[in-house]
């Protein structure tokens, strides 16, 4: 039997953004930049979380990181604010979206008189309608989805590693739309999870590449339980803080940035 009492409820959201002890020892910037919403369109509800994760070789990783984030926010915003259907973000979408991302951070590199590389980052786009979902990703993080039953919970890809260590896609690379990963499922999801590297040896079984199901349970009942709609700012305070809290950084040194999202009413 699935989770949910009904489906009506409206998309309840948390987001964290935690600084790695990586960087906090080396008094450097958070890389990682996150951001979540619901867009009002003519479909109902529209859920977009966007995760970023700025390369630890770029010497402007957190703008590039932040700026990608924003301006996927707002090219997904604008898509259905000129009449654009969740049936309508297909692959070519996707590929105008990276693209476009791309040219934001050329232009503002050219501004500042600096590389383009100074400003690479992955990027993780997650829009989730009423009965359907599209799902874009350069780089490495992933995004996981349930359907709203027990033990559902699924990656849509596989977090893109390179030939080396630590090595990933980038959003400014000459081939990012072709590296590009793009997915449509033409269901109604219940909960979406959306996270940047620094989480997947907690969240994702790598030898057997399958999601760590308690992890995402336990983090989502309290989602659930949220009373109203939208981002709540207290819970989000506390997922930072336990982000940040040793029992994570004991397993991890990185920056993480975790986006929670649920329609569904507590179990």
């Amino acid at each position: 039997m699935g989770r949910g009492l009904s489906d009506g409820r409206p998309w309840r959201l948390v987001l964290a953004v935690a600084r790695g002890t990586s960087h906090e020892g080396s008094n450097a910037p958070c890389q990682d930049h996150a951001g979540c919403r619901v867009v009002d369109t003519d479909e109902g509800d529209v859920l977009v979380a966007v995760v970023c994760d700025g390369a630890g070789s770029a010497a402007h990783a957190e703008v590039g990181a932040w700026l990608a984030v924003e301006t996927a926010m707002e090219l997904v915003e604008l898509h259905f604010e000129e009449g654009g259907r969740m049936a309508d973000v297909d692959l070519a979408c996707g590929r105008a979206w990276v693209a476009r991302v791309a040219d934001a951070l050329t232009r503002h590199a050219a501004a500042e008189g600096r590389p383009l590389r100074d400003y690479a980052c992955t990027l993780l786009v997650a829009v989730v309608g009423a009965s359907g979902a599209a799902f874009l990703q350069v780089g490495d993080g992933a995004i996981v989805i349930s359907r709203g039953e027990d033990e559902d919970w699924s990656y849509v890809f596989w977090p893109q590693h390179g030939e080396f260590a630590n090595t990933t896609n980038f959003v400014v690379s000459h081939d990012a739309t072709e590296r590009l990963e793009f997915a449509y499922v033409p269901e109604r999801l219940q909960e979406v999870s959306v996270f940047s590297d620094g989480l997947e040896n907690l969240v994702l079984h790598q030898a057997t590449r399958t999601v760590f199901e308690p992890f995402f349970r336990q983090m989502l009942a309290p989602v659930r339980k949220l009373a109203g709609p939208g981002l709540d700012a207290a819970l989000s305070a506390d997922l930072t803080a336990y982000l940040s809290s040793p029992r994570v950084c004991e397993r991890t040194d990185d920056d993480k940035s975790l986006v929670l999202a649920s329609r569904l009413s507590p179990p």
